[in-house]
């Protein structure tokens, strides 16, 4: 079942080509259900598949699983136990398909070899003895790996390693090349780096801040490109626009914000919208807008989307422009409960998404369903408790 809600009239653009497109993404395969069921609550698909392979696609899991699956046909390929307490996300290598990144919270960014069977990592990056990682990424050519921790008793740290050198055999842990502990001093929820610029990073916290860095600087302070405010506490956040000069975010209480980085050094205002509910702006017919899941930036296009959704599953693709919000289409009858996850292929134009009701899904433009498992409404107790921190401070700032 698929509702959309777009208006052509006369030859469409480039945009509403691919709005139309969309919002007619079907369901083309659904995941055979786990016998340990879990919320998947992170996905991100390789870059770098063979010629005549299917690229593959990582999931982060409630479980303290990381699941490694066929992109094509969603078959279950590896299964990696992570210790207790939980993952901080995932992420492929850029260069190397085989290679899988996650974080965990005993304050270590762990690297497997999807090739092999073993248990055993071929990596891992250590942190000091106090961080407890909830966030991390990998910057564009595998130089440098970075993960942002929980506030300690007095600080949050960004931690960073040197990248190179991973090699098929397991070596010895990788130590830090250094921190950053000054510019956030609340849990550091969200890091980023630039699709293109290695040295670029953003990073987003429970205090409220979104911090721009060049990590090219020599010290923590020379760094910091901008901060801006989003009032609330971070959920997610990427780049956007041409040339990725944009930075946006949503926050846990379902407010978006859009910043331009080319207007640092003009007058020029460099707030392009700021919505403080992302609820109340956009209407659903029949369907109401429950949560933000994350942003997708569509290159061709040059269109940034927002992926929300609601408790009983819908996924509601959303629009954004300077003068604000609005619903391109909604993606019904895939998952029964919230929608935790989501992952774009701009090489195939599909949308693969996971949630609290355990199933991944692959959605492609005009697709049937090949797959005979049923829709599947599931409950499952987990342990992942989201934080919500409301700030009531206004401030919008940045350093030139």
């Amino acid at each position: 079942m698929l509702r959309y809600l777009i208006a052509v009239s006369g030859e469409m653009t480039a945009v509403e080509k691919v709005e139309e497109q969309l919002a007619g993404l079907r369901i083309a395969r659904r995941c055979v259900p786990s016998e340990e069921p879990a919320y998947l609550l992170d996905i991100h698909g390789s870059r770098a598949a063979q010629p005549g392979s299917s690229r593959l696609v990582a999931v982060s899991c409630s479980d303290q699983s990381l699941r490694v699956y066929d992109g094509e046909t969603l078959r279950s390929l590896r299964r990696y136990r992570g210790p207790a307490g939980g993952l901080g996300g995932v992420r492929f290598a850029h260069t190397r398909d085989s290679l899988v990144f996650s974080a965990c919270s005993q304050g270590k960014v762990k690297c497997w070899d999807v090739r092999s069977d073993t248990q055993k990592p071929v990596q891992v990056f250590s942190g000091y003895p106090s961080n407890v990682f909830i966030s991390f990424d990998v910057s564009c050519g595998d130089l440098i790996v970075c993960a942002g921790t929980e506030k300690g008793e007095k600080d949050a740290f960004l931690v960073f390693w040197d990248a190179r050198g991973i090699t098929d055999c397991a070596s010895a842990a990788k130590e830090p090349l250094g921190v950053y502990s000054e510019s956030h001093n609340d849990d550091i929820t969200k890091i980023c780096f630039h699709p293109v610029e290695p040295n670029l990073l953003v990073s987003g916290s429970t205090d409220g801040l979104v911090n721009v860095f060049d990590i090219n600087k020599d010290n923590e302070d020379d760094a910091l490109i901008s901060t801006c405010n989003s009032d609330s506490s971070v959920s997610s956040l990427g780049w956007s626009g041409e040339d990725y000069k944009q930075v946006y975010c949503m926050t846990h209480d379902e407010g978006f914000c859009w910043w331009d980085m080319a207007q640092l050094d003009t007058e020029e205002p460099i707030t392009l919208l700021h919505v403080l509910d992302v609820r109340e702006s956009v209407c659903a017919e029949n369907h109401d807008l429950h949560y933000l899941v994350g942003g997708l930036y569509h290159e061709k296009a040059k269109k940034l989307f927002l992926i929300g959704g609601t408790f009983t599953g819908d996924i509601h693709l959303v629009s954004c422009s300077t003068d604000g919000l609005s619903l391109v289409g909604t993606l019904c009858g895939g998952h029964s409960a919230t929608v935790r996850s989501f992952c774009w292929s701009p090489t195939d134009e599909s949308l693969l998404t996971g949630g609290e009701d355990a199933q991944l899904l692959l959605w492609k433009p005009g697709a049937v369903e090949r797959s005979l498992t049923k829709k599947a409404s599931l409950k499952i107790s987990s342990s992942v408790q989201k934080r919500v921190r409301v700030h009531s401070t206004s401030l919008k700032s940045r350093k030139k």
